[in-house]
């Protein structure tokens, strides 16, 4: 694996301070999602990783504001960093280094700016004040609105100028079935902290109530629920197939180790059955190592 500095100079990025900034973006991305970060400086192209890792870290950065705090809390908190985030596009400064690292990764990349100005607004309207979802069609707003341009601020520095539409709907394939995976895989702890994310609608299908989730219990109804979920996401993942045709080919490995443990993790879920209210489902130690090494030994031949 390449140092840190080189891997910098590969992306063309010089000067101390520019240097910095993006040292500072990977190791918030470090201490915040060790397993992105692994993945990343592991399998793909160097000279993508700095773009990618501030993009990643710019990411987390909405979604810790979005989700900390109370209601009034949360929206003020975001109001001050998009007037934070849009001045720093605008000029390519700011105090924070993050914000810089991340306007420098927008500009060199010509990632489009409706794309960020878009997340923003969705972190403010359909994060900040999530009160679960009635139906499928407010799940799928929640997508356009927030996940799905929370992954293309990221995942679309990897193309100059931003991801065409066939990129851009590919990459809307992809957050749809991982946001329905990441949803299944941590039931327990949303409901723990008061969120629903399985649509209301749904629960009213199989006659199965909150309470019966919330108290974890082990009915043939929260079963055929939470099997019919499973199905639903088992469905959206394989309707992702081909997204590797779509990505750059520095990032491939990437985005097939990402599939391969979002596959891994629904499968435990599945396993999991009604467990899953009362346990979140991880993916556990073993078993990305696992996968990173494999898909890195496949990468270095």
């Amino acid at each position: 694996m390449p140092t840190w500095g080189t891997t910098l100079t590969a992306a063309g990025l010089s000067g101390t301070r520019l240097r910095n900034d993006y040292t500072h973006a990977v190791r918030r991305v470090l201490r915040r999602e060790p397993a992105p970060y692994l993945a990343l400086r592991l399998l793909a192209a160097p000279p993508l990783v700095p773009w990618l890792a501030a993009g990643l870290a710019f990411m987390n950065l909405v979604d810790d504001v979005a989700e900390t705090g109370t209601p009034a809390a949360r929206a003020a908190n975001l109001a001050a960093l998009t007037e934070r985030v849009e001045a720093a596009l605008k000029t390519g400064d700011s105090p924070d280094p993050l914000l810089r690292a991340y306007a420098h990764a927008v500009d060199s990349r010509a990632l489009p700016a409706h794309w960020v100005s878009r997340f923003l607004e969705g972190a403010a309207t359909a994060e900040a004040g999530f009160d679960g979802f009635a139906a499928e069609e407010d799940f799928q707003d929640y997508l356009d609105a927030y996940a799905w341009p929370g992954v293309v601020i990221f995942t679309g520095l990897q193309y100059q100028g931003g991801p065409d539409a066939e990129q851009a709907a590919g990459w809307r394939r992809f957050v749809d079935a991982a946001q329905r995976v990441d949803f299944l895989a941590d039931l327990a702890g949303d409901l723990a902290d008061g969120r629903l994310c399985i649509p209301r609608s749904r629960l009213d299908e199989h006659s199965v109530t909150r309470a019966d989730l919330e108290r974890a219990r082990d009915t043939p109804a929260v079963r055929a629920l939470l099997a019919a979920e499973t199905s639903r996401a088992r469905a959206a993942l394989d309707a992702t197939d081909g997204i590797l045709d779509l990505v750059d080919p520095g990032l491939r490995p990437v985005t097939a180790t990402m599939a391969e443990l979002m596959a891994h993790q629904l499968t435990a879920v599945e396993r999991a059955g009604s467990a899953a209210l009362r346990k979140d489902v991880g993916y556990g130690l073993v078993t990305p190592l696992r996968t990173l090494l494999k898909a890195r030994a496949a990468a270095r031949r």
